[in-house]
């Protein structure tokens, strides 16, 4: 009898959860429990997102980026910080860059080979006028002078609709990296450097609440006391929104893909949990963890209808590497992404933005542009060559979804067609969509630290 009581109070004891575990629940729950629900300037929630990126666009983004037309990148990572001078180079070996040789690179990047096939398909059409125009040719000669101003001026004209300061594509430090071989992971770059990037960022670039009447053209909301994000307006919100958006994915990155002991002296790439806690659990960083995670949500609305409202663009570009059996078949990958991202029904509204008082307007749109073209040259101050890659073609990526959605009316409504006005870089095409993959598995990473802490 006394054994049976004895196995009866034992097997109750084992029922009941441990203290630790508890708590290991509790963690677990805080830094996800109010990460649902809606997203603020936006009508969409968290778990619309996550179904439609998990289920849906993200394996074929995966397979799309695979492809060489988006795996390979041209930057110049040579470039002075034109901010402060910096000396503090990471000399860890994770932080290198391979560079891409010319003989891997394909056949349409080669040097002299980079030009749109439809410009050698049109040379043979030149020739065949040219003799027809001689006689009635007009004397187009220009002087030096002439034609140094027109290019300034083309240089001009283009700034203008540009987010981003665009490394020079004749710099002689401009080279191509493959990304497949580069991936952004933890290279143990830390410190006083990239805390002085973020600061600079945040401090000197984000914009700040003036005590002063707000202006017609932005909506009143409550906000709590606090928040960074309290006495702005609409535009002014959505900067702070999507750098903190951009800073949390690039945190997520680095905390998916972390250098971990695998025994006996050896080491490998895998998610840690400890440091995602410390930069988005309750416990660590307080609410902010959960407004870092949503402002995440947030700029991979606004990419998501940058591709969407550039979908018109794309269907009239070839995608050439010099593999036409590998350009078309890019292309369709393309817009297959393209097609399940339209059916997404939650759009981020940028035609809610810049609206109101016309010159207020324009000057609010000039201040936005001008506050990220600087953020996009903070990049070049990045002390870790691996981090500067990928932080410049995150910027980068994001600049040009600015672009698309805020250049004014020269693409237009996505129900019109192709507006010739507009004009996109391979490198703009390779970042946007890459930025964007970069957003996609963000989301898709959270899923799988959920199913970390749980275990935990």
């Amino acid at each position: 009898m006394a054994s049976q009581v004895h196995l009866l109070v034992t097997g109750l004891l084992l029922l009941i959860p441990s203290g630790g575990s508890r708590r290991q629940n509790s963690s677990a729950e805080q830094c996800f429990c109010n990460l649902k629900g809606g997203l603020d300037d936006c009508s969409c929630d968290v778990e619309s997102i996550d179904s439609f990126n998990n289920g849906k666009i993200h394996p074929q983004l995966e397979e799309l980026l695979q492809r060489n037309y988006f795996r390979y990148f041209k930057v110049n990572l040579n470039k002075e910080c034109p901010f402060w001078y910096d000396d503090s180079r990471c000399a860890l070996k994770d932080c290198a860059v391979d560079i891409c040789t010319e003989e891997v690179l394909p056949e349409g990047m080669r040097q002299g080979r980079e030009k749109p096939k439809y410009m050698t398909d049109s040379l043979k059409e030149k020739e065949e006028c040219d003799e027809m125009m001689e006689l009635s040719t007009v004397d187009h000669t220009l002087s030096q002078e002439s034609q140094d101003a027109f290019i300034e001026w083309t240089e001009y004209d283009d700034s203008q609709l540009s987010f981003c300061a665009m490394d020079d594509e004749d710099e002689n430090d401009m080279q191509y990296v493959d990304l497949l071989l580069n991936p952004e992971r933890y290279t143990g770059y830390k410190g006083e450097s990239p805390h002085r990037i973020w600061r600079s960022i945040y401090e000197e670039n984000c914009f700040k609440p003036v005590q002063s009447t707000r202006p017609s053209y932005s909506p009143s909301i409550v906000l709590k006391k606090g928040s960074p994000l309290e006495g702005l307006c609409l535009e002014k919100r959505v900067f702070y929104r999507v750098i903190s958006g951009l800073h949390s994915s690039i945190n997520i990155h680095l905390c998916a893909r972390y250098l971990l002991p695998d025994g006996w002296g050896r080491t490998k790439w895998g998610p840690k949990l400890e440091e995602f806690k410390s930069r988005f659990s309750p416990e660590s960083v307080g609410p902010e963890g959960t407004a870092r995670l949503k402002n995440l949500y947030f700029v991979y609305l606004l990419e998501l209808r940058a591709l969407v409202k550039a979908a018109p663009f794309f269907l009239n570009q070839t995608f050439y590497t010099g593999d036409d059996r590998e350009d078309v078949e890019v292309r369709q990958l393309l817009m297959d992404v393209l097609e399940v991202a339209k059916q997404f029904p939650y759009q981020f509204d940028e035609n809610t933005m810049f609206q109101g008082d016309p010159k207020e307007a324009r000057r609010l749109k000039e201040e936005f542009r001008q506050h990220f073209w600087n953020v996009s040259r903070i990049m070049d101050c990045v002390g870790c060559d691996k981090c500067r890659l990928w932080g410049k073609l995150q910027v980068h990526g994001l600049g040009t979804a600015l672009k698309v959605l805020f250049s004014g009316d020269i693409i237009g409504r996505t129900d019109i067609p192709y507006n010739k006005q507009f004009h996109m870089t391979r490198r703009e095409i390779v970042a946007l969509v890459n930025a964007f993959g970069r957003l996609s598995k963000s989301i898709r990473a959270l899923e799988d630290f959920k199913h970390l802490m749980k275990k935990s």
